[in-house]
């Protein structure tokens, strides 16, 4: 029976009783054969089209989430936080990541002196189920920032919630299942206890965990997981640590933030955050300063009925986790003592039945040669004042907790902030500084992002989560591929150089996003470089550098003589490749990877070589009614002497043939 946090009211039944974990397991890896047949860009519209429909049914989880204790700002965090993990997920891959079901990895490797002998990595997805087992405090986001790079990385995911607040994990879940948007078995749940869950987890299965330390390290061990080498990602609590800058005064806008940043991770979600300060590191000549601010500051808290307009921080999770929290409490006090604490007017709420505990900060003034406080969490609304002289105390102290999730550092002095870390950078998964110039903006101490690292070395786990499509790899195999050029372009559909090429009497740029193909090639005409095409470059550029200009001063540089511009090369073999008509290429939208090989002096001749390398199909936005796709070209200028002189890859923007995932198409499904 779980019971609200707020009143202790009877809210759910749970149980795992009858389930058949090694089914389940079983089914999703069978399933899994569906999602792994979309390409990631497949993956991120659905993802994206997943992300609207919960967001539209947004206000039944914000209900919900008010019985675990959360106020509509913590709530906020956790509920469209994680709907915003979707979407940043969905954009990322679109946008990054090519339309396939493997995604190449890194450059290709030459592994022959002639060329014919190549090699690349592909990662392709693990034919296995991501088990996810998530923590109590954020039932939304937790389960989401796991479940998007799986999806995208071609996983079925089984999710574990924690039980406390496992009734909006449920509630979720039952939507995401109902909308029909995602391949049936890319998604399970299971509540209650655990169970046999993880005896049968395979090789090509990976676990993911969030927790404490204590489970994390248990975990990491099970028989099955060590025996079959599945990959364990672990982000686990950590006591991490803000640190007020030696620079910074009483009257510094700094002081005032780091204030109200230590008060708002104490408050927020009731302080069950594994991000959240614990360790509050203060000058010694501030400690007074800085325990008066927080007085006053958390003096503003009101505390109660999250569901109230007028509560800022709502009760914990429940009566067991507050009990756990004042058993910490109690030990901490051996090293420490209460300098701010007190029992707040209750603001609806039960403060008996329901969760209810006030803000608590104390002060250990032996920080170098105490233990409690860089070892014991209580994982609610409490924070330690740890007073330090020097930077070098302050990196120390930082290093006492064995390892964080979060570090942030409150500093202008451009030194001072460099110092701090540089030092704190080893232990940390993620710091953040903060002053006045980036106040208005930054997201906070304890605010995992999606683009972003979420992990932390020792005890935050070891693991790695979000951080951009780093997430994405973890559930995916990578493989060396060595073949021929021929072979691999076929295989990574990108063109490999020295691979067999196709030449037609129809110029590349006269056919369609649709129409082209990799390997399409062009070979240009050939243009003698003159003195004239030098002079007039420089004076239409202004680039008057001596290789170029100057008789002497080139004879005498790195070429012994005068070469042509790098930039004229570039613009020259525009001139030789472009066709120049109206046609389905509309506009040259880049042009990456240059490299100058060789010079080109007066008298040498040159030609190009234009070859389709892939192709990137780009959705319509909004207003937009004119579908397109980027062709990226490589592109190599040889001289007389069939020698490489520049190199470089140009993308170029093609006009494609409309089709279903077009929003104005007549033929795109309408939305859910």
């Amino acid at each position: 029976m779980l019971l609200d946090a707020v009143y202790g009211r009877p809210v759910a039944v749970i149980s795992s009783d009858g389930v058949d974990f090694g089914g389940a397991l079983a089914y999703g890896r069978k399933a899994g054969a569906a999602l792994r047949r979309m390409t990631f860009h497949e993956r991120a519209r659905a993802l994206k089209a997943l992300g609207a429909f919960l967001m539209e049914r947004k206000e039944a989880y914000y209900a919900l989430s008010t019985l675990t204790g959360a106020t509509r700002r913590d709530s906020w965090v956790d509920i469209e936080g994680g709907i915003g993990t979707l979407f940043s997920y969905a954009s990322a891959a679109r946008r990054e990541l090519p339309d396939e079901r493997f995604w190449p990895d890194g450059r290709v490797e030459r592994l022959g002196r002639e060329g014919t002998f190549v090699g690349r990595h592909l990662l392709v997805p693990r034919e296995g189920i991501a088990v996810q087992i998530n923590a109590f405090n954020f039932p939304v986001w937790g389960m989401l920032e796991k479940f998007a790079p799986a999806f995208i990385g071609g996983m079925p995911s089984l999710v574990k919630p924690a039980p406390q607040t496992a009734y909006l994990t449920e509630r979720v879940v039952r939507d995401i299942v109902a909308s029909g948007l995602i391949p049936e078995g890319s998604l399970q749940l299971v509540t209650g206890e655990p169970g046999s869950l993880l005896d049968h987890v395979e090789e090509q299965d990976v676990v993911a965990f969030t927790g404490s330390a204590a489970t994390a390290a248990r975990l990491r061990v099970h028989p099955a997981i060590v025996g079959r080498s599945v990959p364990f990602n672990a982000e686990a609590d950590s006591l991490n640590a803000s640190v007020l800058g030696l620079s910074v005064k009483p009257e510094d806008p700094e002081f005032a933030l780091f204030v109200r940043e230590v008060a708002r991770e104490m408050t927020g979600k009731a302080g069950q955050k594994c991000t959240a300060i614990r360790r509050a590191l203060v000058p010694s000549h501030l400690v007074e300063a800085v325990t008066e601010g927080l007085r006053r500051e958390l003096a503003k808290v009101t505390l109660g009925d999250p569901a109230r307009d007028d509560v800022r921080m709502g009760a914990l999770v429940s009566v067991e986790q507050r009990e756990r929290v004042r058993e910490t409490l109690e030990k901490l006090q051996q090293e420490a003592r209460v300098v701010i604490s007190g029992e707040a007017q209750l603001l609806g709420g039960d403060r008996e039945k329901g969760a209810f505990l006030d803000p608590t900060v104390l002060l250990c003034e032996t920080p170098l040669t105490a233990r409690g406080p860089h070892e014991l969490e209580a994982f609610g609304p409490v924070a330690t004042l740890l007073p330090y002289d020097s930077l070098e105390d302050a990196i120390h102290l930082t290093k006492l907790g064995r390892g964080s999730l979060a570090g942030s550092i409150v500093s202008r002095d451009r030194a001072e902030a460099t110092e701090l870390v540089l030092g704190m950078a080893s232990s940390h998964g993620r710091l953040l500084v903060l002053n006045r110039d980036n106040a208005k903006e930054n997201t906070g101490h304890g605010s995992p992002l999606p683009q972003l690292n979420h992990g932390g070395p020792g005890r935050a786990g070891g693991g790695s989560e979000l951080g951009g499509l780093s997430a994405v790899r973890h559930h995916m195999n990578r493989v060396a591929v060595q073949a021929d050029p021929t072979i691999l372009t076929s295989i990574t559909r990108e063109f490999v150089p020295g691979a067999e090429v196709q030449e037609d009497v129809v110029h590349p740029f006269r056919k369609s996003f649709d129409q082209i193909q990799v390997g399409d090639s062009l070979l240009t005409h050939r243009r003698t470089v003159t003195e004239a095409d030098i002079v007039n470059f420089a004076g239409l550029t202004g680039d008057h550098f001596y290789a170029h200009v100057d008789e002497i001063g080139a004879r005498e540089g790195i070429f012994g003589k005068r070469v042509a511009h790098g930039y004229f090369l570039i613009s020259a073999a525009a001139g030789q490749f472009v066709s120049p008509a109206p046609g389905p290429v509309l506009a040259n939208y880049g042009l990456e990877n240059l490299r100058f090989i060789e010079p080109v002096g007066i008298g040498d001749t040159i030609r190009t070589r234009l070859t389709c390398k892939r192709k990137i199909r780009k959705d319509l936005r909004p207003g937009e009614t004119r579908p397109t796709g980027v062709v990226e070209w490589r592109s190599e200028i040889t001289n007389q002497d069939g020698a490489l002189v520049a190199t470089y890859d140009i993308l170029t923007l093609v006009e494609r043939a409309r089709d279903s995932f077009d929003p104005q198409s007549e033929t795109e499904a309408a939305p859910a």
